[in-house]
């Protein structure tokens, strides 16, 4: 190895075997390192996708590569080429065809150039360590007579075959390395140290090299466990303990690991820490500090066990990984943390006991996180191709909604059966190479239920679960207890009896794929209730509930919560909270908006703010009523159905009214992971403005229907955005269009163009209202966030908003009644730093056409949020050089969280 250049020089023997049924007339090697070597990889599209920037803005250096020198088979040189749309790959072909269980020795001479940890915490660090994974090159896994192809993906999901390792590792005498492969001797000279390790039946290691040891190692019956795992609130001896207790723990319920060795890294944590725990300030500390290092161990503990005792295929059969590790860390908390809050000690403050955030369990937040991303109908079917899967679902959701799963299946099949299944898979994994259906078989044989529901129902499938009470008949001796299906997925569903928050009786009911009705006995239950455990991953759990004492069939009552709360499924829950807007005409202007959208998004979202003005001492504020209507599989997949209201001042003493009743459309590709989607929105606009001398238009009162179309396809290196916009009044209409593209080249240099044009249909107004815009909107539509949309000097008539003409120079015609063009281009020269220009024409009636351009410095601080424009050159001349050159710069400023919150959540969904 040599540090400096973080690169290894390779010497490598293959004994290969055909394992298979068929005739190979070449060998297919993974070559994951090679993933980093050009920003159009599978790799580097990945990271594009998921709006990563530092891959593509990586210096050669910190760029990972594999040269392979010379392949030979029984010393016999060979070809070798990588597959298409596969850097990541390498195919041997073979001098001699291979027959099922012949064996050729390969051997193969290359140069490994390491990547920078920085991208995917694989790799070299900049104190000198490195972390070395899927480095070296591997055979590809064997599967139905035929290699798996695999790219690189940076999902840790890489497809070896099963070999028997022995390594001579040499590098410099000052470094220290670590591995979970058993070493077996070392050398050491002044110069270079050596490390000969082995291992047998594996199919992945690590392999780290530190400047200073940061591992250690711990030994009891079990195995031994080298960590480096950071706690700085536990000594060595509490550590100890705490590793003894999950080893021993994952042992009794999944049997014994594999090997003797095992190797739990900080890394591996950081790359999948657990989310929740990890997202909490270093100053707040709500659980113990005991529990947080199991946790952390548990997470990591649980993936490598499961990585090195199952040979599945990786990628295709993720769920079975994920939904084992899952399961295991919910039975481990019920069993060892009973009594834990999902906020840990926090919900033993007062002022917040009344919060079902800090009442839920901790293994309730399973279910929530699941159900983030089903009521945004973006879950996935947990049993498709990992690679498939959008990042939130991909770390989180989906392994929440497999783990889930298999405790529904537990559940239901009972009797302890669902454990010594999984128990017995695990322990034939360790000799043979298993997949889904083999999974399917043994658990299938260990019970007399059918249980094909789970599998076609909950694993091949996103269907929705969502079962509710509808009605209750009491007779002499029983209940008639009618349950709708509301999706019709046919699956079990539990119901419960329930007296004073204990459960009188439990019962499993099959095959209610409609209204049903079921009898039950009579007791002095208070309530009925499905799912009562949650341990049904339900869609909507609010309507599970049927009071037998209720009053005029309030089976749940209103609560009123500050701020926000996770949902609540015995409770109406109506939230309020303290809202502040700011406009020049309003001042800052403090209100409470009341309303109901929890953590959870709701189908039904009604939300009424009103806000006092400290200006004009008056009250304004807003309301809006929205119904959205998931479609589950189809590119068209939300209907919203809107109606919103507000009012504010839009000059000094002069309020508006806006009332907007509206549909829109909303359409994605059925590959989720795409960022392509498109938008049709159909709204009529109805404004009714006081009259003011400050206003630019005396067309105080109309009403505008507008139908707009939009579609966008976004991710790093390419950006494009199309709207088109049809707008007709009583005295005008207007057809307009906008292209928008964005462009980072190899160079990291990146352009930015944008296309609008815009012609009236008919016209009968002789005020410029209505008209096109060329440096700004009049926004009489009231769309963007003008905080000063009558001022025409100042510094709010500074303020830009890129609609329209786009143009940041102020010319002496800013607007145009017949038609506009315009081409806004921008170009970064360092960092945040731009130059940008505008050309455009426009025509006014009864006048010629008019060109006009202009250029200028934009420093884009936060896109969207915060940006400056100074203007250079324009058809003014040289604008630097005029007087008042402060009021020529443009600003853009957004007060609303939401747009800067948007920048950080794209990546994940």
């Amino acid at each position: 190895m040599h540090s400096e250049s973080k690169t290894i020089t390779v010497a490598q023997e293959i004994q290969f075997t055909n394992t298979s049924d068929v005739v190979l007339k070449e060998i297919l090697l993974n070559d994951w390192n090679n993933a980093y070597s050009d920003k159009k990889s599978p790799l580097g599209k990945r990271f594009s996708d998921e709006f990563v920037r530092s891959f593509h803005l990586a210096k050669e250096e910190d760029r990972g590569n594999t040269t392979l020198h010379e392949a030979t088979t029984n010393g016999q040189t060979v070809e070798f080429i990588r597959p298409e749309n596969h850097p990541d790959l390498l195919s041997v072909k073979l001098a001699n065809a291979l027959l099922p269980n012949e064996t050729v020795t390969l051997k193969l001479n290359y140069q490994v150039k390491i990547p920078n940890e920085r991208f995917t915490r694989f790799g070299f660090k900049n104190d000198g360590s490195f972390i070395l994974k899927n480095w070296f090159l591997t055979p590809a896994r064997l599967e139905k007579n035929g290699f798996v192809q695999y790219s690189n993906e940076n999902l840790d999901d890489i497809a070896n075959a099963n070999c028997n390792y022995q390594i001579t590792f040499t590098l410099d005498s000052k470094l220290h390395l670590f591995s979970d492969l058993n070493t077996v001797g070392t050398t050491e000279s002044e110069t270079v140290k050596t490390y000969q390790l082995s291992g047998n039946n594996r199919n992945d290691f690590d392999i780290y090299i530190e400047t200073k040891p940061t591992f250690y190692s711990y030994k009891n019956g079990i195995n031994e466990v080298v960590t480096n795992l950071k706690d700085r609130r536990l000594n060595e001896i509490q550590k100890a303990l705490v590793i003894d207790k999950i080893t021993n723990y994952v042992a009794e319920e999944f049997g014994s690991l594999k090997h003797e060795k095992i190797l739990i890294s900080q890394a591996d944590y950081d790359r999948n820490p657990f989310y929740g725990l990890n997202q909490l300030p270093a100053f707040i500390s709500p659980f113990p500090d005991s529990f947080l290092y199991e946790i952390k161990f548990l997470k990591v503990y649980l993936d490598k066990y499961l990585k090195t005792n199952l040979q599945l295929n990786p990628r295709k059969d993720t769920w079975i990984y994920d939904g084992l590790q899952a399961y295991l860390s919910m039975k481990y908390i019920r069993d060892n943390y009973p009594d834990m809050k999902m906020m840990g000690n926090l919900s033993e403050l007062g002022i917040l006991k009344g919060y079902n955030l800090f009442k839920a369990d901790f293994n309730d937040q399973y279910s929530y996180v699941y159900l983030l991303m089903a009521r945004k109908n973006l879950d996935q079917a947990i049993g498709d191709d990992k690679s498939t899967f959008i990042k939130f679902n991909e770390q989180i959701a989906g392994r929440y909604r497999a783990g889930l799963s298999i405790n529904y299946l537990d559940d239901f099949v009972g009797e302890n059966k669902v454990p010594l299944a999984i128990k017995e898979f695990i322990a034939a994994n360790k000799t043979n190479q298993t997949d889904e259906k083999d999974f399917e078989n043994l658990l299938k044989s260990k019970t007399g239920k059918n249980i094909d529901w789970f599998f076609r129902k909950v694993v091949e499938s996103r269907d929705l679960i969502d079962f509710k009470i509808t009605k209750v008949k009491k007779n002499d001796n029983s209940l008639d207890v009618t349950i709708k299906n509301k999706t019709h997925t046919n699956v079990p569903v539990s119901l419960y009896a329930v007296k004073n928050d204990s459960v009188v009786y439990k019962q499993w009911f099959e095959n209610i794929t409609k209204d049903s009705t079921v009898t039950l006995p009579k007791t002095d239950a208070e309530k009925l209730v499905l799912n009562y455990h949650n341990e049904i991953p339900e869609y909507n759990s609010r309507n599970n509930w049927k009071s037998l004492h209720s009053f005029l069939g309030n089976d749940r009552p209103f609560k009123f919560t500050f701020v926000k709360d996770l949902e609540d499924s015995k409770n109406n829950q109506i939230f309020y909270v303290p809202e502040f807007s700011y406009n020049l005409y309003d001042g800052v202007s403090p209100g409470l908006s009341f309303h109901n959208k929890s953590l959870l998004d709701k189908p039904f979202i009604f939300d009424v703010t009103p806000i006092y003005s400290s200006k004009t001492k008056q009250l304004i504020g807003g309301a809006f009523l929205t119904f959205n209507q998931n479609i589950r599989e189809d590119r068209l997949y939300n209907i919203r159905y809107a109606l919103a209201a507000n009012t504010y001042h839009y000059a000094p003493e002069a309020a508006y009214v806006k009332v907007m009743p509206s549909i829109s459309f909303s359409f994605r590709d059925l590959d989720y992971r795409s960022n392509r989607k498109e938008n049709i929105l159909f709204r009529h606009v109805f404004v009714d403005r006081e009259a003011s001398a400050f206003a630019t238009s005396k067309d105080e009162n109309y009403s505008v229907f507008n139908i707009r179309y939009l579609k966008l396809d976004s991710e790093i290196i390419n950006y494009y955005k199309l709207v088109t916009d049809v707008q007709v009044a009583n005295n005008f209409g207007k057809l307009s269009g906008e292209i928008q593209y964005r462009k980072l080249f190899d160079s990291n240099r990146q352009i930015n163009l944008r296309l609008f044009t815009g012609m009236f249909m008919f016209r009968s107004t002789n005020s410029d209202f209505f008209s096109f815009g060329l440096d700004r909107p009049t926004d009489y539509l009231f769309d963007y966030g003008l905080l000063g949309r009558s001022e025409s000097t100042g510094l709010f008539s500074q303020q830009f908003i890129m609609a329209e003409g786009g143009f940041k120079s102020k010319f002496n015609t800013r607007f145009a009644n017949q038609w506009m063009t315009t081409l806004n281009g921008s170009f970064n020269i360092w960092n945040w730093i731009e130059v940008y220009g505008d050309a455009g024409a426009y025509k006014n009636k009864f006048q010629s056409p008019e060109f006009v351009y202009d250029s200028g410095i934009r420093l884009n601080f936060v896109p969207d949020y915060f940006e400056l424009y100074f203007p250079v050159y324009s058809k003014n001349g040289w604008e630097i050089g005029q007087d008042n050159y402060d009021e020529k710069i443009r600003f853009v400023i957004t007060i609303s969280p939401k747009t800067l919150i948007s920048l950080f959540t794209r990546k994940w969904f």
